[in-house]
């Protein structure tokens, strides 16, 4: 890595440096692996072609169903990932006044207000903390005493997410630099939870879900049953456990519109020794087949969070199964 730092005339990273050397390095198809604007100092960096970073996903194992296979899930998160980290600061300048900061941070309902000059130049954060320590100080009320100036929560945009959390646990907030060096947002504990909301919480939810339907088909339906829908495996690897069952089998075992008859009357007898008589069958299947999509959808993990509607159907799916299940 020192020697990458070596060939553009400089010997540590800041805002500025990892700013040039990535413009450089992406203007001419290259990248490093690992990220030379993180990694530690010493590390050994390979140069390689900018294609090459980002692994290509076969078509066909797209459309398998595997179990939220770990190779596929993100293996580093980004700070600058999160919504809050690029959608700009509330900020005011240096030769303001603190009746303009408090003024924006009633209308905004902000915490704190970073103070600057230009987008890069910070020179302090001003917080409700930090403007009670002046007036109990009896200090004159000036920008410069009314902002907090040391150890300021700053993080660059490439920065590891986890590592990040403390420092936003200790401060109540972090702020955000983008490859520019420029503050390109200010990441809050509540942003923080609105991403585990939209991320981590469908996760716990499709294992709920599996493990429900598991133990209601589990206690219906009988070896032979379950064997008939493991299509998908050589006869001699049809454990007949539910166990080893996918959300596809759980289709299969229950749909009684699937093209094969002789699969749809198997689904009909499965239905009836279930013994939901209170449960509408067509809606039942229609919103399993939708929460497969959403799981499908999660192991092979899309970028952006799982939209708001999704998490619902999963919510509502759930409540539902804890229902028959009990």
């Amino acid at each position: 890595m020192e020697q990458i730092l070596a060939l553009f005339g400089v010997r540590v990273r800041n805002h500025q440096t990892v700013y040039v050397i990535s413009r450089a390095l992406a203007d001419v198809g290259l990248a490093t692996v690992p990220d030379f604007a993180v990694c530690h100092q010493r590390d050994h960096v390979d140069v390689v072609a900018s294609a090459a970073v980002v692994p290509e996903m076969d078509a066909e194992e797209e459309d398998e169903e595997d179990p939220l296979p770990s190779h596929v899930l993100p293996q580093r998160i980004q700070i600058g990932e999160l919504e809050a980290a690029r959608r700009g600061v509330t900020t005011v300048n240096l030769n303001g006044t603190v009746s303009q900061a408090t003024y924006l941070m009633r209308t905004k309902g902000l915490a704190q207000i970073p103070v600057i000059t230009g987008m890069a130049a910070l020179h302090g954060v001003v917080t409700w903390s930090s403007l009670a320590r002046m007036y109990e100080t009896g200090k004159s009320p000036t920008l410069e005493n009314a902002m907090q100036k040391d150890s300021l929560p700053v993080a660059d945009a490439r920065q590891e997410f986890f590592s990040c959390l403390p420092v936003v646990k200790e401060h109540g907030y972090l702020l955000v630099r983008g490859d520019d060096g420029c503050l390109s947002g200010l990441v809050t504990m509540a942003d923080i939870t609105e991403r585990f909301e939209g991320t981590a919480r469908p996760f716990f939810l499709v294992g709920e879900i599996e493990s429900l339907l598991r133990r209601c088909l589990g206690a219906a339906l009988d070896q032979e049953a379950i064997r008939a829908v493991q299509t998908n495996k050589k006869a001699d690897q049809r454990s007949g456990l539910v166990t080893d069952l996918m959300f596809g089998d759980y289709l299969r075992l229950l749909d009684g519109t699937q093209s094969k008859p002789v699969m749809a009357a198997n689904a009909d007898a499965n239905w009836a020794a279930l013994g939901w008589t209170a449960m509408d069958r067509i809606q039942f299947v229609r919103h399993l087949e939708r929460v497969k999509d959403i799981r499908n959808r999660i192991a092979h993990f899309d970028a952006k969070p799982l939209p708001a509607e999704m998490i619902q159907e999963l919510v509502a799916f759930t409540k539902l199964l804890r229902d028959f299940a009990s």
